[in-house]
C-alpha cells in the first residue's frame, strides 16, 4: 500500500511533488540525466557501438575525432521560460515539466581502428557506429648489408 505511505494532499500539485521526494528517496537523490548508455560488441573484423540518444533530432549530434578518441556529443536546445504567464502553441505554460533537456558528452579510445572507415546513423533514439578494427600491419622482412 503505497498510498499509506506518502501522505497525499487533495491537489495534483501535492500528488506530484510527493512523487517527485518519493523519486528523490527512491534513487538517492536525483539521477544523473547526463548518461549515454553505449553497448559495444566485438565482431570480429569491427566494433559496433549503440548508444540511447533518445528525444535528439540528428543534427543535435556530433561525432568527433580527436586523436585516438571518439567524441560522441549531442545538445537538445531549449528557451527556459520562468514565471510566464503567457501561453499559446508555441510557448505552453507548464504545471511541471520532467522531460531534460540538456547535453551529453562521451569519449571512447579508437587507437585500433581504421578512422577513415567509421560509418554511423541515427535510428529510433539509437546511434549505431561501425568502427572497422585496422588490419595488423605485415611484418616487413628485408636482408641488411654487411660492410
Amino acid at each position: 500500500m503505497l498510498y499509506g505511505v506518502t501522505p497525499f494532499a487533495r491537489n495534483a500539485f501535492s500528488l506530484f511533488n510527493a512523487l517527485d521526494e518519493m523519486d528523490k528517496d527512491f534513487f538517492g537523490g536525483s539521477m544523473s540525466m547526463n548518461t549515454c548508455r553505449t553497448d559495444i560488441r566485438d565482431e570480429g573484423e569491427k566494433y559496433i557501438m549503440e548508444s540511447e540518444l533518445p528525444g535528439f533530432e540528428k543534427e543535435d549530434i556530433k561525432l568527433d575525432i580527436n586523436g585516438d578518441y571518439l567524441v560522441i556529443s549531442a545538445e537538445h536546445k531549449s528557451e527556459s521560460r520562468e514565471n510566464d504567464n503567457t501561453e499559446n502553441k508555441n510557448n505552453p505554460r507548464y504545471i511541471r515539466r520532467e522531460r531534460v533537456y540538456g547535453s551529453y558528452r562521451r569519449s571512447f579510445g579508437i587507437s585500433d581502428v581504421d578512422t577513415e572507415s567509421i560509418t554511423a546513423e541515427y535510428k529510433n533514439g539509437v546511434l549505431k557506429i561501425e568502427l572497422p578494427k585496422k588490419k595488423p600491419e605485415e611484418p616487413v622482412a628485408k636482408r641488411l648489408e654487411i660492410k
